[in-house]
């Protein structure tokens, strides 16, 4: 199977049908090949979250098989007994308690009743290892992809195809790793007990088994091509699944009620769902009336059959030919022969449809970031020391696009500096910030480090060079503390470093107003009488996170928006304060915040049109002086109004 192209649907390799011997044996090598892979990942999932459930499941495999042979044995035994007891009482012979006590029935029911007893505790033992186990291969699972994802690029996440791929390694994350495990065990299971019935069968009723076997393959054949159709259905169909997952989400979400409530969208997004879904359903039920038409008529022709073996079983008794005890033990290995056959077709097929599936988690497992470093040997950034940033030439389009969103951006920030980037929204401002931090490597020109280029840096240590702050930044439902912490948490807890970050953004205000201070658990997603903040107060928390790292670098992308201009003000001369000689990157909308920069960057339309500071800028009487005038005569109209 193919990967997708960049911002494309996923593509699949089409086996050629076979045409001749060798390309069937090639097909087959391909079709099983990948199968037997699959399933030894999944051996190798549940080994890797341990090892000693794997050995219980194989016992309890094995003891599955054996036993329902056991039992049967036993119970053919306990007739015959009971026959001979019966003909030797039409004879005359008269039989006590002291007889049964001492008799063969008495010992073959206590083996019975133990062989009962073992079968109920290995059963409960069966059940809590599956529980056990499938619980530790999730978390071994989640933990793979958590990891994975952090791990890729950004660009990924602004794919469909990738959302495909993550979706699907989400799902497939779940119980069905350890159902597939499960499921090749029955198979085992049934395997040994099958054995054993032929054995059973192989005096009476040689060729009764062949002629089950070969009824079933028809069933067999059916069973595999639409797990297949299904399976493949069920892929190309996944924007469906997506968009069914969507608007359903879009229904339940506790940050859209109140929009949703006052436009009243709920029933558009129920609409939109059950359309999505009437589309999806319609195909998935043919499959499945397609394949259950099939498979009752294979069931009746071989019920038939088995009737007819039972007939004959029936007549040999008749006969004087089998005893009592004998018709129950080749009857019930029919009846287990063809059940066996049976099980080992659907669960076979279960097994097959289910490693496609997990194909959507190997697919995810198997992607590779590309913002790595280029060299075999990575440079490490100085720390703890002022930085120079250039960028030359830098032009950028998004994944999947070609509309350049940067085009020929040349920019030198010097040490020591603090740079506003302004322009009207959508003119590239944010893309900016993204390339100098590496989130995205552009698409022409280079961007340089202290005279280096930015891919020849480790990645992570280039990381840690940036305090950022986003405009659309995190709120995480844990602690005030822990939101603040999560600026560094390579730095050691220390409640003390917390308050002092709280106090330089403000926020010490809201832990006052909190009713356990910075340890109040914010949000209300995990505990009931978690606090929910407003937007200014979110905003001074993820300020405070900027403030709490030691990064040498700071970039604040609109920090402030929530925030009235007093503390706007407030907060940028803190950081005016605090950052020393580091260079500072700053977003805002506000203008008269772009004032205390020592460089203002113009962007439009992502070109960088103009460059100086606030005094150059409004003597050229360019594009921001028109911007910085007409913001300030709207504030102006506003102050006249409120005092009219």
């Amino acid at each position: 199977m193919m990967g997708p192209p960049p911002g494309g649907q996923y593509q699949y390799e089409k086996i050629k049908p076979p045409k001749s011997p060798k390309d069937l044996l090639r097909y087959l090598k391909e079709l099983l090949g990948g199968f037997f892979g699959r399933l030894l990942y999944i051996f190798s999932l549940v080994w890797e979250s341990g090892p000693l459930f794997l050995f219980l499941m194989s016992f309890v495999a094995l003891f599955n098989g054996l036993m329902p042979l056991v039992g049967a044995l036993l119970s053919q035994n306990i007739l015959n007994e009971l026959q001979d007891v019966i003909t030797a009482r039409s004879g005359g012979k008269t039989y006590d308690l002291a007889a049964f006590m001492g008799s063969m029935v008495l010992i073959l029911l206590i083996w019975f009743f133990a062989y009962k007893i073992l079968n109920k505790v290995v059963h409960r033992l069966s059940h809590a290892v599956n529980r056990i186990a499938g619980e530790r291969v999730v978390r071994h699972v989640r933990i793979r992809i958590m990891k994975k994802a952090q791990g890729l690029d950004l660009a990924s996440f602004d794919l469909p195809a990738f959302y495909e791929k993550l979706e699907n390694a989400n799902r497939e994350a779940g119980n069905r790793p350890i159902n597939i495990l499960n499921s090749t065990f029955e198979v085992i299971s049934a395997l040994i007990s099958l054995v054993g019935y032929i054995v059973i069968l192989a005096r009476p009723l040689p060729l009764a088994t062949v002629i089950i076997i070969l009824m079933a393959i028809p069933s067999t054949v059916v069973n595999f091509v639409y797990r297949k159709r299904t399976f493949s259905y069920m892929r190309l169909r996944s924007s469906d699944r997506r968009q069914m997952n969507y608007f359903a989400g879009l229904a339940v979400n506790k940050d859209l009620a109140k929009e949703i409530r006052i436009f009243g969208l709920g029933d558009e997004f129920t609409d939109r769902y059950d359309t999505v879904f009437r589309r999806y359903y319609k195909g998935l039920k043919g499959l499945i009336i397609k394949e259950n038409i099939w498979q009752v008529v294979f069931a009746v022709l071989s019920a038939v059959v088995n009737c007819f073996f039972f007939a004959y079983i029936a007549y040999g008794v008749f006969l004087g030919q089998y005893r009592i005890g004998d018709y129950s033990l080749y009857t019930g290995a029919l009846t287990s022969i063809a059940t066996g056959v049976s099980t080992l077709i659907t669960t076979s097929a279960t097994i097959y449809e289910g490693t496609l599936f997990i194909d959507n988690l190997l697919s995810f497992l198997k992607e590779k970031p590309t913002i790595v470093p280029r060299i075999s040997q990575p440079k490490t950034p100085k720390r703890g020391c002022a930085h120079t940033l250039e960028l030359r030439h830098v032009s950028f389009a998004y994944p999947g696009t070609d509309r350049p969103v940067l085009s020929d951006i040349n920019l030198t920030l010097r040490p020591g500096e603090t740079a506003a980037l302004v322009g009207l929204n959508g003119a590239g401002k944010t893309t900016l910030i993204k390339l100098i931090t590496r989130l995205y490597d552009p698409t022409e020109g280079e961007i340089l480090l202290d005279g280096k280029d930015l891919r020849d840096y480790d990645v992570k240590e280039l990381y840690h060079l940036f305090g950022l702050i986003f405009q659309d930044f995190g709120k995480y439902a844990v602690s005030l503390a822990d939101n603040i912490r999560f600026g560094d948490l390579a730095k050691p807890a220390d409640p003390a470093a917390v308050e002092a970050a709280a106090r330089q953004s403000g926020a010490d205000h809201v832990a006052e107003s909190l009713p356990h201070g910075y340890d109040t658990q914010l949000m209300r997603i995990f505990d009931r009488e978690g606090i929910e903040l407003s937007g200014g107060q979110w905003q001074k928390v993820s300020i405070a996170r900027a403030f709490y790292s030691d990064a040498d670098i700071l970039i604040l992308d609109e920090p402030t928006a929530s925030l009235d201009p007093l503390a706007e003000q407030e907060v940028f001369r803190q950081f005016d304060h605090l950052r020393g000689d580091k260079t500072t990157i700053f977003v805002s909308h506000r203008l008269s915040s772009a004032t205390v920069a020592s460089k203002i960057i113009v962007l439009e339309n992502g070109r960088l049109i103009e460059e100086g500071t606030h005094r150059e800028l409004m003597e050229k009487n360019g594009k921001y002086a028109l911007l910085f005038r007409t913001q300030a005569e709207r504030y102006l109209e506003k102050e006249q109004r409120g005092t009219t």
